[in-house]
């Protein structure tokens, strides 16, 4: 089996150029809380995209590669979940959504 049988979660922003949305903090400091907590049940990689031009839609996407979907499921409900989680306040207001991608 290849490496590409990897589990995507992508955590989307959505909202408006003027909207609160620290894209450094959200690189340099969320992004490897991320990594910190959830390794250790099977997240393999986190990438940020943010789109080129500001504009009222998606603000940041992050796509969240797992091992399977056991290891999302023993991320997201894992104990180290809520700090992941408080932490979205230090950089935005919006609420994140996830999105579970299967392969066709």
């Amino acid at each position: 089996m290849s490496k590409l049988a990897s589990t995507t979660v992508y955590v989307t922003y959505e909202g408006a150029p003027s909207d609160r949305f620290d894209q450094r903090y959200y690189v340099e400091q969320h992004l490897p809380l991320v990594m910190q907590a959830w390794q250790r049940y099977g997240l393999e990689s986190v990438a940020a995209f943010f789109p080129p031009l500001p504009q009222v839609g998606t603000l940041a996407i992050c796509e969240c590669r797992f091992r399977d979907e056991a290891a999302i499921e023993a991320a997201f409900g894992s104990p180290e979940t809520q700090d992941v989680m408080a932490d979205v306040a230090r950089f935005t207001d919006l609420a994140p959504t996830r999105s579970r991608i299967t392969p066709l």
